[in-house]
């Protein structure tokens, strides 16, 4: 995440059910009339009361994890280059920027000169998601590790960004470093198992080792594939896309497929022609630039896809459409190097942080999304079929098919899944939405008229093994409060949220396709408040058990049931002195207390996060490290960084 992504879209003024307005009222009338409850104002912040005093009442079904390991403290050194980890574990870097993946890569350059094509079969920039992935006979010393590659940095390139300007003002680019930027976006497939010494070593070459990039073929399935929306001059059928772009978060399937979710992609396109731009939502809605150049990369000037400026002469208005084929969820088989990547669009399509699945005894399955944009919402996806494990065929396509749903919070915490369905809660075509693939394409404007609550930046969503519980980061929002489109609600109680909060729900009878449920604020992050005050008195403090952290991103169950967060705040910025640098923290799920487990260098994001099925081996991703991590020797260039992390003893990770 940079300042650029970091940015409020979201201008439908939705604000509480109270404020929906009366035009709102009528269209909904019938179809709510049972679910909508009143929003009040002297219960703003009742839906914290049960985190005030801890009660429980709502989530019983909780196990208490063994968490036994001392906190590691703050890192407030902004020199500091490595990564800290408690007393008896071991951390070393494992799988680098530029690392070798597809057979014949060459070694990392630490100059940058890599050409395009070594960095297209090389580890991508800035490691994200990741799940690893167990060989079924060999689960513990064996497994694919699969890692998202959200964006590059300027050091991708030996003297950072070539910048230049035409007479009117647009950005230029040499193409051939655009072409290296795209090559380090995607996704690295990496075959790993443990030596006959028990230490964990990537395989190189493996059948299995692929890279994806931004201009890897990836085929588009689901409600909106061939129709006219997503189809331009180079693409006329509207089926198959060039490349993904901003992986951040993910998602798995238990059919064993890797999910990749497209975050910022509207950051990379330009639609130049200001009418044009203001009539078409699915451009305005999501933030598309309209002014001279793109808001990264400025790769238009060199690859005409990302110019959405309509051509009235070429077919398709020439590639005004690329944007829609761009924010949705991306199915991949690590097992199969010859699986063609899917683009499922009956999941939606937004600025998508995750896709966390939960799954019940009988098949049923949701899957959950938060949106990573001030004042956006929190989604799920519910498939009309269900997963059959005896049937592996009939799972191949579950995602083509079901619903999605935004979520409402209610001041008296409970909540309901409102479906985006075409013709019901006012999304019909008086209301200027055609047909249900215009629904999807135009995910937020959707979620915007049936009254969605506006989050503080939902990010990671986790689900608890054991209960099914739904935990999901907002974290952070400077507008809450201040902006009048940015108003303070139950779930959102602080203004001018610099520090964020993590929120948990369970669903009714815990079943994935339960429109209803209840929900409460798990913990706000903050500084520790003085004796005698609380989180009321001031938006700075929060109300932790345990070690305070800032701004909450990451966010996964291991299989234990401990819940591990991940943070992502600009540690140079004045606001998280207190806090040192990002850092990794456990928290029990029954008391709330949390511990720090790890701390980053300077300059960086601690996210991703995955592990071997017993616990004994955690992968971690260091993003963007400021100084020269994982060499640490203060001058070679830094490299995101997948960390690998044991225990000396041999047992499980946080025990």
């Amino acid at each position: 995440m940079t300042d650029i992504d970091d940015i409020s879209i979201n201008l439908s003024g939705n604000r509480s059910l109270e404020q929906i307005s009366r035009s709102r009222r009528r269209v909904l009338k019938g179809s709510l009339g049972l679910l909508a409850g009143p929003f009040a104002p002297s219960a703003l912040l009742g839906g914290c009361s049960s985190n005030d005093s801890n009660d429980q009442s709502t989530f019983r079904n909780n196990p208490r994890p063994a968490i036994s390991f001392k906190p590691v403290p703050v890192v407030s050194d902004p020199h500091y280059d490595r990564v800290d980890v408690p007393e008896g574990y071991t951390a070393r870097p494992f799988f680098s920027w530029g690392d070798p993946v597809e057979k014949g890569a060459p070694d990392w350059d630490p100059d940058a000169r890599n050409s395009w094509r070594d960095q297209g079969v090389q580890a991508g920039q800035n490691h994200d998601g990741m799940h690893f992935f167990p060989f079924p006979e060999t689960p513990d010393t064996r497994g694919l590790l699969v890692i998202n590659h959200e964006y590059t940095n300027p050091t991708i390139h030996p003297q950072g960004l070539t910048i230049t300007e035409d007479s009117v003002g647009h950005k230029l680019r040499p193409p051939e470093e655009v072409r290296k930027e795209q090559a380090g976006h995607g996704l690295s497939i990496i075959e790993v198992c443990k030596d006959d010494a028990g230490e964990w070593q990537r395989v190189y070459p493996s059948r299995y080792n692929r890279r994806l990039t931004a201009y890897t073929p990836m085929a588009i399935s689901g409600p909106c594939a061939g129709v006219d929306a997503l189809k331009t001059r180079d693409d006329p059928e509207g089926r198959e896309v060039l490349g993904t772009l901003n992986n951040c978060s993910m998602g798995v399937t238990p059919w064993g497929t890797y999910l990749i979710a497209e975050e910022n992609w509207h950051n990379y396109f330009v639609n130049r022609d200001r009418a044009d731009y203001d009539r078409r939502r699915e451009h305005h809605r999501y933030g598309i630039s309209s002014g001279p150049h793109s808001n990264r990369g400025y790769w238009e000037s060199t690859d005409p896809r990302f110019d959405a400026t309509p051509k009235s002469g070429q077919p398709h208005g020439g590639h005004v459409n690329e944007p829609n084929r761009f924010g949705w969820v991306v199915e991949v088989n690590p097992f199969d190097p010859d699986f063609k990547p899917v683009k499922r669009t009956a999941l939606g399509r937004s600025t998508r942080e995750g896709c966390t699945c939960v799954h019940h005894p009988d098949g049923s399955l949701a899957f959950y999304s938060g949106e990573d944009s001030r004042g956006e919402y929190v989604y799920k996806f519910v498939p009309e079929g269900r997963f059959d494990p005896n049937n592996p065929k009939s799972n191949r396509d579950l995602l083509d098919k079901g619903t999605v749903y935004v979520a409402v919070y209610h001041q008296d915490g409970t909540g309901e899944w409102r479906p985006l369905r075409w013709g019901e809660l006012g999304l019909t075509e008086a209301n200027g939405f055609r047909d249900q693939a215009d629904v999807l394409i135009n995910q937020r404007s959707a979620a915007d008229a049936v009254g969605a609550t506006p989050m503080d930046r939902p990010e990671w969503v986790a689900v608890n093994p054991y209960s099914r519980d739904g935990y999901v980061t907002l974290t952070n929002n400077i507008d809450r409060g201040v902006d009048p489109d940015q108003p303070l609600n139950e779930a959102n109680p602080r203004s001018q949220n610099q520090y964020g909060q993590i929120l948990r729900w369970q669903e009714q009878d815990s079943h994935p396709h339960a429109v209803r449920f209840k929900w409460e604020l798990f913990l706000l992050a903050g500084e520790r408040p003085p004796e005698g005050k609380s989180w009321r008195d001031n938006h700075r403090y929060g109300n932790i058990e345990g070690d305070i952290f800032a701004c909450p991103d990451g966010l996964w169950f291991d299989p234990d049931g401990r819940l591990w967060i991940q943070t992502d705040f600009g540690d140079d910025k004045s606001a998280y002195e207190a806090m040192g640098t990002n850092q990794l923290l456990c928290a029990d799920p029954v008391t709330r207390r949390v511990k720090r487990f790890l701390t980053g260098p300077a300059g960086c994001e601690i996210t991703g996060i995955t592990s071997t099925p017993d616990g004994k081996a955690l992968w971690v991703n260091v993003q963007h490290p400021g100084i020269s991590y994982p060499a640490s020797d203060g001058q070679t260039r830094p490299r995101s960084t997948t960390v690998l992390i044991t225990k000396d003893d041999g047992e499980v990770i946080g025990t």
